[in-house]
């Protein structure tokens, strides 16, 4: 399947400043992003940014960069305004990629991209969750899936919940049990990517701080692809930046 990825990048960041130019291993953060969206196969990589000097890094290493209005309320009514601005068809398929994964795998952007369908207008990833810890933290998003792997809810308690072994006791995971960590990474098909940003928001997006149960509410069905591992966590803090420089070394 033929698809684009689009990269909203925002110079400010409250814990991390500068983020996406922050060096890793003598490039500039975006860049090492967009080297590894390079490897996914899709047919077009833009960069979407409302700052002049992450434009100015793209094209210093020859990437395509769009510049954005800076009050965007969310990074998909961003990427929805450079794939306006492209021109983009309506069946074209949209990979909402983030600025601060420069360890993220390419094929999981191609895997999702590939759930996308004339019925099913967004896609996302998750994998199994192999921990208590994990299972019960409420800033890892959980999610649950119906026969044909789209998603039924997405939310921050633990789901499905094991009535009878958590009775017992939730210092371990049941036998059999394995609940879905949600991974932050989107596909769109573009005719719903343009309609997304007037969708009203929903009491359960608000109630559970989570954009995509918007989608759910509204009755868009969301396929997700659950890929066995979990993919390498992003950039949000310093010792987040300076794991993934080691990485580099």
């Amino acid at each position: 399947m033929s698809f684009v990825v689009i990269i909203p990048a925002r110079l400010a960041s409250t814990r991390l400043p500068n983020k996406p130019l922050a060096d890793i291993g003598g490039k500039p953060m975006i860049v090492r992003v967009t080297e590894r969206a390079r490897l996914s196969g899709a047919a077009r990589i833009i960069v979407a940014t409302d700052h002049e000097s992450i434009r100015a890094v793209c094209a210093e290493h020859g990437i395509e960069a769009c510049m954005t209005r800076a009050d965007h309320p969310s990074g998909t009514d961003r990427i929805a305004e450079v794939a306006r601005a492209l021109d983009l068809a309506p069946d074209a398929v949209v990979v909402n990629l983030q600025g601060d994964e420069p360890l993220i795998d390419p094929a999981l952007l191609a895997a999702c991209a590939t759930r996308i369908g004339a019925d099913v207008p967004m896609a996302t990833c998750a994998h199994p969750i192999d921990g208590a810890a994990d299972a019960f933290n409420p800033n890892v998003v959980k999610v649950v899936l119906d026969k044909a792997g789209r998603a039924l809810y997405f939310s921050r308690a633990t789901i499905p919940w094991a009535r009878d072994a958590f009775a017992a006791s939730r210092a371990s995971l049941p036998a059999g049990y394995a609940p879905l960590r949600h991974i932050g990474l989107y596909a769109y098909r573009n005719d719903f990517l343009q309609a997304y940003p007037a969708l009203e928001q929903s009491p359960l997006e608000a109630i559970e701080a989570l954009e995509q149960l918007r989608v759910l509410w509204h009755g868009y069905p969301i396929a997700v692809h659950v890929t066995d591992a979990a993919p390498a966590p992003g950039v949000d803090t310093l010792d987040d930046l300076e794991r993934v420089r080691r990485h580099f070394d």
